[in-house]
């Protein structure tokens, strides 16, 4: 499941609501992963736009690869403004045995860094700023010649 919200990510809420949907399936481990907004580089928070197709059709091949190991992938981000100590990003899996639900949070935060159609801003004494200098080019992306 793919959520996407406007703002700050309501975690204890997300977070439990993702427990009792999986409370009776039978899963050994349930492994979240919350992101926050830090305070560095002067910033007031962060703002995201995200490319909800690519996004979608990249979720799904990360929930075919979970399946195939017997777990289920959980995955909320937010869109708009998110400032300073609030969440803009959690993933969670559950699965079987917890050595899988360790590596696959793991690979799927890193790829989720790379691979995720989602920009980034810094907001800056009410500027939204494109965060260039912390931004990671999508595979296969560019201009085509």
């Amino acid at each position: 499941m793919l959520y996407l919200y406007d703002g700050a990510l309501d975690v204890p809420t997300i977070l439990k609501d993702w427990y009792e949907e999986e409370a009776t399936s039978n899963y050994g481990a349930y492994i979240p992963f919350i992101g926050t907004i830090r305070d560095e580089d002067g910033i007031d928070g962060l703002s995201f736009d995200v490319y909800e197709p690519i996004l979608n059709s990249w979720f799904k091949e990360w929930q075919v690869k979970a399946k195939e190991k017997g777990a289920v992938i959980k995955m909320a981000h937010s869109r708009g403004d998110v400032m300073l100590h609030e969440s803009s990003y959690i993933a969670a899996v559950f699965s079987p045995k917890r050595r899988i639900a360790l590596e696959f949070i793991d690979e799927f935060v890193e790829d989720f860094k790379a691979s995720a159609p989602i920009w980034k801003y810094d907001l800056k004494n009410g500027e939204r700023i494109y965060a260039l200098d912390r931004s990671t080019a999508i595979k296969g992306s560019g201009i085509l010649k």
